[in-house]
């Protein structure tokens, strides 16, 4: 199904990590002593490469007895929520995106040799198809904000994170069931992975289509 949108993405970890099995396909484990699980944090799918992917799509193969939703959240009117001078600041700001972040988030560190991708894209970025703005920063993959002082960017990042977490107006819940299948435009929308049904396991498959180009900045001159 994946392929009838286009190329299929190999997630770096199978890159960087060596993991077996088909690359294309993208395992979303929690077992009952799992502590921080896959999506467990607010995200963007691979926001750190350099054309992130364009959309996922995700199917629980063994589901919990209860909970396990995933959250998305609308990053256009994350944006449009906004204050307008805060919009005018954002617009000509850049972040750093490094995939290293999300591993030190679950406790891992590359080997030796092995790399994980890292970019910078515009805070706010336009859709490609719509051409609406989107809150283009994410807690799983934003670093910094380029040009900022270490206090300045974390203060900015915290605002914007905690802008998308808290906000439940800007928020819709997939509540999955045998056979469901959700697909999402990675480039609109973040989602996290509702850890509430421990110690019960859940496990899906993902699949991400390789993204055209890499994001493009809305509204500067």
């Amino acid at each position: 199904m994946g392929r009838v949108f286009g190329e299929l993405h190999v997630h770096p970890s199978k890159k960087a990590f060596g993991i077996k099995g088909d690359p294309e396909i993208f395992k979303v484990r929690a077992e009952a002593d799992t502590v921080k699980v896959n999506g467990g944090r607010w995200h963007m799918d691979v926001s750190c490469d350099e054309n992130p992917p364009t959309g996922s799509i995700l199917r629980l193969l063994e589901l919990p007895p209860h909970g396990g939703d995933t959250v998305f959240c609308d990053m256009n009117r994350a944006f449009e929520t906004l204050s307008a001078p805060i919009q005018r600041m954002l617009v000509e700001l850049d972040a750093c995106h490094d995939g290293l972040r999300d591993l030190r988030w679950y406790g891992l560190t590359p080997d030796p040799g092995q790399t994980y991708p890292s970019w910078v894209h515009p805070v706010v970025t336009a859709h490609p198809v719509s051409g609406l703005p989107v809150l283009f920063v994410n807690e799983g993959f934003t670093e910094e904000i380029i040009d900022m002082s270490y206090d300045e960017s974390r203060s900015v990042l915290g605002m914007l994170f905690d802008h998308v977490a808290r906000n439940p107006g800007l928020q819709c819940r997939a509540t999955w069931e045998p056979g469901t299948v959700v697909m999402w435009d990675n480039r609109a929308v973040q989602h996290f992975a509702v850890h509430d049904y421990a110690p019960h396991k859940r496990l899906g498959e993902r699949v991400s289509v390789v993204g055209q180009e890499p994001p493009v900045a809305w509204g500067r001159d």
